[in-house]
């Protein structure tokens, strides 16, 4: 920056001629014309009269030509380069002006401008004046040209340009102490061709005054605030979209840290602190809580909020974490349940043995069997985990919803109690579903107990007698989609609908009833794996599930089924079962001949399920993991009828040692037993024939049941 010294208004230095190319060949070309007029006069001889006068005459001419053109080449410097109009309207600003050429020169300027910039010629350049020359481009194109926050040596100021005309521009800067730029002085006359293309700017500030034009029309919210802490000031200016944000709460003279949830304004008061410039995330205290990112933008006195609604993205974060999470517990849950069904297994096995020798009569024979229903209640709650993770052996067959509902009324009412009124409604032309018959049996009670339980604690609207409806009806496409069901197929659904009369799902609850471990119910009297096993229940029958619960009105849960239409091959094995149902049953002989091949790495499981098939006439060859097993398959090739081996062994897995053995084993039927789903390794048996599945925990009946069967298969 150069030295400060003020001087008057700025002038070319002396003896400095400017060329102009066109005066230069006027006055060759006057020559020319001269020269070709005295040729005559010269090819005729100076001797004679007229021919002296003619020469003298043109040699007048010439010098009077010459004359003018000097005198038109001063007063055309004269015009430029002299005093003129611009240097009386600057000197006649109260603010610090200048007019500058479009190349940046400064033409003319008045004392203050001197004393802020100094003894200058152009305009200065990097962050003094950087932004006025974009000012001077919009002023060129009868725009306001305005610059903001031009770093001077007495401070930062504001500019506003005004295109004069001739390439020559209204340079105005604010001064100090005054809110903005006064325009020029009215009764100073302004030369037409300096005359000011654009009106004079009204007010130029240090801090926002308005919003912009851009922020006015943003889809996202913005205000102006009177102060820099966003959460003790009060809105200025708000735009539209802040406005349908907060639902008119944000209008002007709003308190804005009112439009916020309390505790999250501490939070993001501490997160401001630590970066002012990083978005912080608030709640916005609405009915419906939404969630926004805050952005601040301090300005003097002044501050300037823009809020960004992203309810939607946090609610898909959710989403992803919770689906996450579920697949988290649904592994955790299959390793859980293997390890559980095993020790299961090896409890019920060894109560059989017991109860076997302790029969009905025998001291002991109580205590065994109350440990036995111990037992059943550990494997249900398995099978819960198993079920809320979708990883649960579906054992589907044909079943129609009348008939399994009638069968599921006895124990529903047992469940219920007397305080309880059970009501049931099975609709005519009820259609056949294809599930599993335990697991919807599960699902059912388990919606049935939650009613009873909700109206025990709650009671009833009106003190009515407590009720649960269970219904059961066939729905086309139309009455599925309207109760609930989003993608109804064009055959329709079957539909299972319990309902309650007690006072409903709380709104803030209803969204989390089907995760797992959520729970309304105190301490100790809920797992919270109820709903969750009823949901993933019906997802794995490739269902629906649906809960309506209007305020004050009771609960109502629905279960929608695909319907099954049996083919030719279902319906003739249903007539002979039929025509056979009156014959009496023989007695289960659950003895048999055959050589086995046990492999099993839970000691506990193999020991005593093979004593147990011994003592019903089966010769047992036992392996404790895969690698032994083989070795036994080679030594014993050919001479073994049936492999039954657990699916997850260290080492050597069941269905990698059936592929190794395969040739040992040649026709041998196979049975692999596991805790975890059928369907976690079904698609390595592929290609395989002659292959079942017993899901543990096992008991000996099953267990010889099935052996039988499969020899006589083989």
């Amino acid at each position: 920056m150069a030295e400060l010294a003020v001087t008057s208004p700025i002038r070319p230095p002396a003896g400095r001629a400017r060329f102009d190319p066109l005066m230069l060949a006027a006055g060759v070309f006057f020559v020319l014309a001269v020269g070709a007029a005295a040729y005559p006069a010269l090819k005729a001889g100076p001797q004679t009269g007229p021919g002296l006068l003619l020469l003298i005459g043109l040699g007048g001419v010439a010098v009077l030509g010459v004359l003018a053109f000097a005198l038109a080449d001063r007063s055309g410097r004269a015009l430029t380069e002299g005093p003129n109009a611009a240097e009386t309207l600057v000197e006649a600003l109260p603010e610090p002006s200048s007019v500058v050429n479009g190349d940046g020169t400064i033409a003319a300027r008045n004392a203050g401008w001197t004393q802020v910039w100094g003894d200058v010629r152009r305009l200065p350049k990097g962050s003094g004046a950087a932004s006025l020359h974009p000012a001077m481009l919009a002023a060129r194109r009868g725009e306001a040209g305005e610059a903001v926050d031009i770093s001077t040596p007495v401070g930062l100021r504001r500019a506003g340009v005004s295109a004069l005309g001739g390439d020559r521009f209204l340079v105005r800067l604010s001064a100090p102490g005054l809110p903005g730029l006064s325009p020029p002085a009215p009764s100073l006359p302004t030369p037409p061709e300096l005359a000011p293309a654009e009106p004079a700017i009204a007010a130029w500030t240090t801090t926002p005054a308005v919003l912009d034009t851009f922020a006015d029309a943003a889809p996202f919210g913005a205000a102006l605030l009177d102060g820099p802490d966003p959460f003790d000031a009060r809105v200025l200016e708000a735009n539209p979209a802040l406005l349908a944000m907060t639902h008119g709460a944000a209008g002007p003279g709003a308190a804005f840290g009112d439009l916020f949830d309390a505790a999250s304004v501490t939070d993001a008061r501490a997160r401001l602190a630590a970066r002012p410039s990083a978005p912080v995330e608030v709640r916005l205290k609405l009915a419906t809580p939404r969630t926004a990112q805050l952005y601040v933008a301090a300005a003097g006195d002044r501050a300037a909020a823009y809020l960004l609604d992203v309810s939607e993205q946090k609610q898909l974060e959710l989403q992803l974490a919770q689906s996450q999470k579920m697949q988290a517990i649904g592994q955790l849950a299959g390793g859980v349940a293997h390890d559980f069904n095993n020790l299961l297994t090896a409890i019920q096995l060894r109560l059989d043995e017991l109860l076997h020798r302790h029969p009905v009569g025998d001291p002991s024979y109580e205590g065994l069997n109350e440990i036995r229903q111990t037992g059943v209640r550990a494997a249900d709650l398995v099978r819960k985990l198993l079920a809320f993770s979708r990883k649960q052996t579906v054992q589907r067959e044909t079943l129609e919803l009348g008939s399994l509902m009638s069968e599921c009324e006895v124990l529903l009412r047992r469940l219920l109690r007397e305080d309880v009124k059970l009501i049931t409604e099975y609709g005519r032309d009820t259609p056949l579903v294809r599930a599993d018959k335990a697991q919807l049996e599960t699902a059912v009670m388990n919606l049935a107990v939650n009613a009873r339980d909700a109206l025990r604690t709650h009671g009833t609207r009106d003190g009515a007698t407590a009720e649960v409806r269970i219904r059961t009806a066939r729905c086309t496409q139309e009455q599925a989609v309207a109760l609930g069901f989003p993608e109804a197929l064009p055959a329709g659904a079957a539909m299972i609908e319990v309902t309650d009369n007690g006072s409903g799902i709380p709104p803030e609850v209803i969204d989390k009833i089907f995760e797992p471990f959520f729970t309304t119910k105190p301490v100790g009297e809920g797992t919270g794996l109820g709903l969750a096993t009823v949901y993933g229940i019906v997802k794995q029958a490739d269902g629906w599930i649906h809960v309506e619960s209007p305020q004050g009105a009771g609960a109502t849960f629905r279960i929608f089924l695909p319907v099954h239409v049996p083919t030719a091959s279902e319906i003739l094995p249903q007539v002979r079962e039929a025509a056979t149902l009156a014959k009496p049953k023989p007695a289960r002989d659950l003895s048999g001949v055959g050589r086995i091949l046990f492999v099993e790495d839970e000691d506990a499981v193999r020991i005593v399920a093979a004593r147990l098939l011994r003592a019903r006439g089966y010769e047992v060859i036992e392996a404790c993991d895969g690698e032994e097993a083989l070795e036994l398959a080679e030594k014993h090739a050919g001479e073994i009828d049936l492999l039954i081996s657990d699916v997850i062994m260290p080492g050597l897995d069941g269905p990698t040692l059936l592929k190794k053995a395969r040739h040992f084993l040649g026709d041998a039927q196979v049975m692999f037993i596991s805790g975890y789903a059928e369907a976690e390794f079904s698609d390595l048996l592929e290609g395989e024939e002659g292959v079942t599945f017993l899901p543990k925990p096992i008991d000996i009946k099953i267990l010889a049941e099935r052996v039988k069967q499969q020899l006589q298969a083989g």
